[in-house]
């Protein structure tokens, strides 16, 4: 049985079937039929006008009689017919010619484009004269850059989470093994290390499940009154033993209070990805102030180092997923996949704030600045 529905799907027709039969044929025949179109009809209303024209202009005076006008009418017409000829086979070879011209780059920023499909990111289009189809060869182009980039940087990706992966797996098989074997025997200070070696392990899954979050703008921010000058002390406070193994003062300086409407634990990880990012850039022997403050009706973060700084032309760079700076005389931190400034600029987006950054340059520090949405709040100095 079948359904009325059914066949009023099975009856039903395109209200525009004309159009539709149109879309289908391919452009350069659609090029081809619009500029023979174009000519036929000029010849065409070149011959009429002539028609309704020149008997009057050219009419022979009556003496010369009916021989002559016949004559003259019917050479006419041999002339238009032979003209409108020449003017439809010149517009065929015109139109073809000039069709394949256009398409041919078309056809090129196709073939480019499947190629980058198929994986292949290094495919580049000669840019034509045209300048529509020159502007959509360099968006292409430039496209095929980004995903070359893109490329590059998951593929080092994938090696760096394996590297940073293999280390604490191989250390905690060596130590477990160990256990089991009677080599080890059974200590607070083994099992710190087991420790150590799990919060590693959790730290790299936390950043890339924090990454996935960023990049699909998934975040659940969980907000509250927050005092971003506490947020700062305690988030310092919990990182500096790490400086004092380094080497490297750290010094915070926050207005009390400093209140805001935030996800306190989201706003922990900004810091503590800048703090991070701060120690890895610098030296022993070298310092990271730490500064909040109320400007206006904004709240301000600012963490500043005297490490390897950045070039100008790194400084939008650094926020990309899985990049991270080198210098010629200091190669790029051995610790870290390179996202953590990529999440810190996805949360504070979330906030509504921003993030940003300056330098002077490679080995003058560099200074990163974090604005938020911020509550009026008394402000009182003191510094740790």
């Amino acid at each position: 049985m079948v359904s009325l529905a059914g066949r009023e799907r099975k009856h039903s027709v395109d209200p525009l079937p004309d159009r539709r039969w149109w879309r289908a044929v391919r452009l350069r025949t659609r090029l081809f039929i619009s500029y023979v179109a174009v000519v036929v009809v000029a010849l065409a209303a070149m011959f009429t006008a002539a028609a309704l024209l020149v008997p009057d202009e050219f009419q022979p005076e009556e003496e010369t009689g009916v021989v002559l006008s016949h004559e003259i009418e019917s050479a006419f017409d041999r002339a238009v017919g032979i003209a409108l000829l020449v003017g439809i086979a010149v517009a065929v070879v015109g139109a073809t010619v000039t069709s394949r011209l256009l398409l041919r780059s078309l056809d090129r920023i196709r073939a480019a484009t499947r190629s980058m499909a198929a994986g292949h990111y290094g495919e580049r289009i000669p840019v034509p004269r045209e300048p529509e189809l020159g502007r959509l060869a360099a968006d292409v182009n430039r496209l095929s850059a980004e995903l070359a980039d893109v490329e590059r940087r998951r593929a080092r990706l994938v090696s760096e989470v394996a590297h940073e992966m293999r280390t604490p797996l191989s250390m905690l098989h060596g130590q477990v093994e160990g256990l089991i074997d009677g080599v080890f025997a059974p200590s607070p200070e083994l099992f710190a290390s087991l420790g150590d070696d799990i919060a590693r392990l959790q730290r790299l899954a936390s950043d890339l499940s924090s990454l996935s979050r960023v990049e699909e703008g998934a975040f659940q921010l969980v907000s509250g009154e927050t005092d971003l000058a506490d947020t700062a002390l305690r988030t310092a406070e919990r990182l500096r033993p790490q400086f004092e193994d380094q080497g490297v003062g750290l010094q915070v300086v926050a207005s009390a209070p400093v209140h805001a409407e935030v996800d306190r634990e989201r706003i922990v990880q900004v810091v503590t990805n800048l703090l991070g990012n701060a120690l890895a850039a610098t030296d022993a022997g070298g310092r990271v102030d730490v500064t909040v403050r109320q400007e206006g009706g904004s709240a301000v973060i600012d963490v500043v180092d005297t490490g390897i700084g950045i070039a100008e032309e790194d400084l939008e760079r650094i926020f990309h997923r899985f990049e991270r700076v080198e210098h010629a005389d200091r190669p790029a931190p051995a610790t870290g996949s390179g996202i953590g400034l990529t999440i810190a600029r996805g949360i504070v987006s979330a906030h509504g704030g921003e993030i940003t950054v300056s330098s002077p340059g490679p080995g003058k520090g560099a200074a990163f600045r974090v604005r938020l949405p911020a509550q009026p709040g008394r402000v009182q100095a003191r510094s740790r």
